[in-house]
């Protein structure tokens, strides 16, 4: 359970600190629709190194009563629905590449809220 939380943890901060510190270039590179500004990708980068933080908290501090797996999982399994819904109706990536990054994402996080009931 302690090595799915910092997993968690490392995987959040790493999106969250890639769209905070470049979210153009992030959303570009990923092949997302481009934005007129920074500012919602950094707010969605804000938004995920917080649950990063809630997550460290979780997993470092003992007897913690944080976020949880619950929480965890009911993040992931909403955020896969979202993004697969957004790739089924062709709105959230405008080239194949950006298409085939949301699906990616969607599995990783479907994958991701398996382990996380299997240890809960």
């Amino acid at each position: 359970m302690q090595q799915l939380l910092w997993l968690e943890t490392l995987l959040k901060l790493a999106g969250g600190a890639a769209l905070v510190l470049a979210p153009l270039a992030t959303i570009k590179i990923l092949g997302l629709p481009a934005s007129a500004s920074g500012f919602w990708p950094r707010l969605l980068g804000a938004v995920l190194i917080g649950i990063a933080g809630a997550t460290f908290i979780e997993g470092a501090w003992e007897g913690s009563r944080g976020l949880g797996i619950a929480g965890l999982i009911m993040i992931n399994l909403l955020s896969a629905a979202v993004v697969a819904l957004v790739a089924l109706f062709g709105v959230g990536a405008q080239t194949r590449r950006g298409a085939a990054a949301l699906w990616v994402l969607v599995v990783l996080l479907l994958v991701l809220v398996l382990v996380e009931i299997a240890h809960a």
